[in-house]
């Protein structure tokens, strides 16, 4: 297990590498971050990180962890409610979606991205756990890891929800302990146009992020949603 604070990213534009060092300055203040697996993620070559989804910041502990740029999918909402934001996000390499509303043109980016060989960050949940527990999966994050033919990474950030909580980070006490682990890449299938093929593979992917929680945060219940072959 690896504890303390890592190298920006060596492919990553200053703007994001300045985000990361800037991390590493402040995290002590907010919390304990313990990384486990980090040598899963692939050194070259597009894949998917998909981890779960809290009521915590997981997405700055899945951008921090990596060793390489991370761009995310953001809710065209957020992008679009401040200007300056979302040029911010943007420039740092994510790009807006619109959720619910079949956003073909978000999914075609995310998958020319990681055929361009980067890595793409996902919660295949689709909403936040407010129980922390884990969700059921939609099958965005496997249609893209099989229309670009690159392979899922299963990552779990366990509790990140008190980071920002001012009992937390204002405290005389030890600063939460936040457990980052990361799985064994899962291959996608061959078979593209297979819709079984990607409702099992969202199975293992859910599976896979279930193995890396603790037994109480991980749902007994089927890994997808009734919005399964939804993208």
């Amino acid at each position: 297990m690896f504890a303390g604070t890592v190298r920006p990213p060596r492919d990553a534009i200053w703007s994001y590498k300045a985000i990361h060092a800037f991390t590493s300055l402040v995290k002590p203040i907010f919390c304990q971050l313990h990384i486990e697996g980090r040598e899963n993620i692939p050194a070259t070559g597009g894949c998917v990180l998909t981890c779960n989804h809290t009521m915590g910041p997981d997405f700055l502990v899945v951008g921090y962890l990596s060793p390489r740029q991370v761009y995310f999918m953001v809710k065209a909402e957020l992008m679009e409610a401040n200007r300056w934001l979302g040029r911010f996000l943007a420039y740092n390499g994510c790009f807006p979606i619109r959720r619910g509303d079949g956003d073909m043109e978000a999914v075609q980016h995310a998958v020319d991205l990681v055929r361009g060989g980067h890595v793409l960050g996902m919660f295949p949940e689709g909403t936040r756990s407010r129980t922390g527990k884990l969700q059921r999966g939609r099958s965005g994050a496997a249609f893209v890891a099989i229309q670009a033919q690159a392979p899922i990474v299963p990552v779990a950030v366990v509790n990140s929800e008190p980071i920002f909580q001012r009992a937390n980070y204002l405290s005389l006490k030890p600063r939460v302990q936040v457990e980052a682990r990361v799985g064994k890449p899962l291959p996608p299938p061959t078979d593209a146009g297979n819709r079984r093929s990607l409702r099992s593979y969202t199975r293992d992917i859910m599976a896979a992020i279930a193995d890396l929680l603790p037994p109480a945060l991980r749902s007994q219940e089927d890994a997808l949603s009734e919005g399964e072959a939804s993208a």
